[in-house]
């Protein structure tokens, strides 16, 4: 063959080939602008949030991890005012006063305990030492609203199932990653409204940052810097008790798991030696009456992606399913609250910021009539049972 007919042919075949792309064309063009006709980008309608029907005198007893500003926020927004406050630690003491200057500061967890015009406390104390302080305060017929975990060690969750029996009082834990992220809430009802069937499983992802922004900046990390307990798995919880609380509870929530159990889990430290008992990553997977769970944990957000966390969670359904992108859309915008979901008809995306978050309302509520509408008893102590036996059962893996 001839160098110009080695040319002649190579043509040929381009040309065939070229041809038969644009062929083609019509029908690629045609399957993508079908493929995109039913894409919606919507954006919930501002809505008008009710005004709380009902209003109780509330306290903070420990204010160890900044969380108590988002719950004190919640009751406050729900007919709650705060009267009285207690705390330990100086820097804590310090910035709360400033923020809520017409609360009284005692000098005792006592004083309020024995104050019979509080009707609730909440506490974010150091972890293994809010479910005593709940037990308390239930005795001294109070209601009690704590930041997660809402107990470290399987003792402790006995002894509140124990105490809110007898005493008929309300132990709550706020997992504020369902009940404070608003996109979080539309998931739910989506679900309830059947947009994706059946619920079969969830699956978070939830990174958290140990200091936000690094060390030029460690008093936004969530607590200002990070205390001595939080390295200390028996007063934190480990990692899986403590930031897997939240992501537990929404598997309960969404799968409707009245049971459930933990089939494995595992925990490591990867990246600090100078904290040899510190964990920094952990996974577990979850079975439910109802559905199945995974969940995935870890210190490792970098310092680029602007917030604490890039928290992802997936529901996946019979007829569909939905991701919500908590607190950033990554690469795209820094708006938090996106909420995507496909079923057999539509496929969105829905902007949730204007969504309502009805928790310190409905919580209010229920301790003036003593009902279990914010949260269900049973489910609160069923996803701190779950973190703690999964921090138990974790298998420490050591990476080479």
């Amino acid at each position: 063959m001839s160098a110009n007919e080695s040319v002649n042919r190579r043509e040929f075949f381009r040309r065939a080939g070229a041809m038969g792309m644009l062929g083609a064309m019509p029908d690629v063009m045609a399957f993508a602008e079908g493929g995109q006709a039913n894409v919606q980008h919507e954006v919930v309608p501002k809505q008008e949030v009710p005004a709380p029907t009902e209003s109780i005198n509330f306290a903070v007893c420990g204010m160890s991890h900044d969380h108590i500003y988002g719950m004190v926020g919640a009751i406050i927004r729900g007919g709650g005012k705060l009267v009285a406050w207690y705390g330990a630690e100086p820097n804590k003491i310090a910035r709360f006063a400033k923020a809520f200057p017409n609360a009284k500061q005692v000098h005792s967890e006592e004083e309020i305990l024995n104050d019979k015009s509080i009707h609730l406390v909440l506490s974010s104390t150091i972890a293994n030492e809010r479910a005593p302080l709940g037990i308390r305060a239930m005795k001294a017929g109070k209601d009690f609203l704590s930041d997660k975990p809402g107990a470290t060690t399987l003792e402790q969750v006995e002894a509140l199932r124990k105490t809110v029996k007898e005493t008929g009082r309300i132990y709550a834990i706020l997992y504020s990653e369902l009940l404070e992220v608003k996109a979080a809430v539309y998931a739910g009802e989506l679900v309830k409204q059947g947009k994706i069937g059946r619920v079969i499983q969830t699956i978070n992802i939830a990174p958290h940052q140990i200091v936000q922004g690094g060390a030029a900046n460690a008093g936004n990390g969530g607590a200002d810097p990070r205390p001595d307990w939080f390295w200390v798995p028996e007063q934190y919880g480990g990692i899986l008790c403590d930031i897997g609380s939240h992501q537990v509870e929404q598997f309960l929530y969404y799968t409707g798991s009245t049971s459930a159990e933990v089939v494995e889990s595992q925990i490591s430290n990867v990246a600090h030696p100078e904290h040899p008992k510190f964990q920094d990553f952990g996974d577990m997977v979850l079975r439910g009456d109802k559905g199945f769970g995974y969940v995935r944990l870890d210190w490792f957000t970098p310092d680029a992606l602007g917030t604490w966390g890039d928290g992802r969670l997936f529901i996946l359904g019979t007829k569909g399913y939905i991701e919500v992108r908590k607190y950033t859309n990554v690469g795209v915008n820094k708006a938090g609250n996106n909420l995507f979901m496909v079923n057999g008809t539509e496929q969105k995306f829905i902007d949730c910021n204007n969504v309502d978050l009805p928790f310190g309302r409905q919580f209010v509520s229920d301790v003036v009539h003593r009902t279990h509408t914010a949260q269900d008893q049973a489910q609160a102590l069923l996803a701190a049972e779950l973190v703690v036996r999964a921090q138990k059962q974790a298998k420490w893996v050591k990476l080479a």
